[in-house]
């Protein structure tokens, strides 16, 4: 990696610091409160991406029930409202995204703080699909709408 790799930003959500016991730098999810050693970055044409997801489904979803309630009934808007307010949460650092996911997320993949683990092209519906390949590992997504519901996604690999 050459010295300009090091200036160049990091993907949203990242932080670089200093160990204290050693003095080195290592890197910071602050989404996911994990760190690593080697500093974040996408592959240049990934095949396959890894994400989590929260869900946050409505009345107009195509199926309108979760884990958390047998009978959905909020609008397209009060899912939206809601699933902003738990992204202006993640970000704020009010809360883990795997918190709110496990909590909050209409999704099964709630059981796993929302992983949805490996994916490739074709395996998703298709605005999800794109958004996630567009992000970088560590990026967290704006509110994408699918047939299910809104999401938002964490690029985590």
């Amino acid at each position: 990696m050459s010295s300009q790799d090091n200036d160049a930003p990091l993907p949203e959500g990242w932080e670089m610091r200093t160990s204290r016991s050693t003095g080195m730098t290592y890197f910071l999810n602050m989404y996911t409160k994990k760190s690593q050693w080697e500093r974040p970055e996408a592959p240049a044409d990934p095949g396959e991406v890894r994400c989590s997801h929260i869900l946050v489904k409505h009345a107009e979803s195509r199926r309108p029930s979760s884990w958390r309630e047998e009978n959905i009934t909020r609008s397209k808007e009060e899912a939206l409202e809601i699933l902003k307010g738990y992204r202006k949460q993640i970000v704020a650092n009010e809360a883990t995204f795997v918190d709110i996911a496990s909590k909050y997320s209409d999704c099964t993949s709630a059981k796993r703080g929302g992983d949805l683990g490996m994916f490739g092209r074709g395996q998703m519906q298709r605005p999800f699909e794109e958004e996630s390949f567009k992000l970088k590992p560590g990026q967290l997504s704006r509110p994408v709408e699918t047939d299910s519901g809104y999401h938002i996604i964490l690029r985590t690999a």
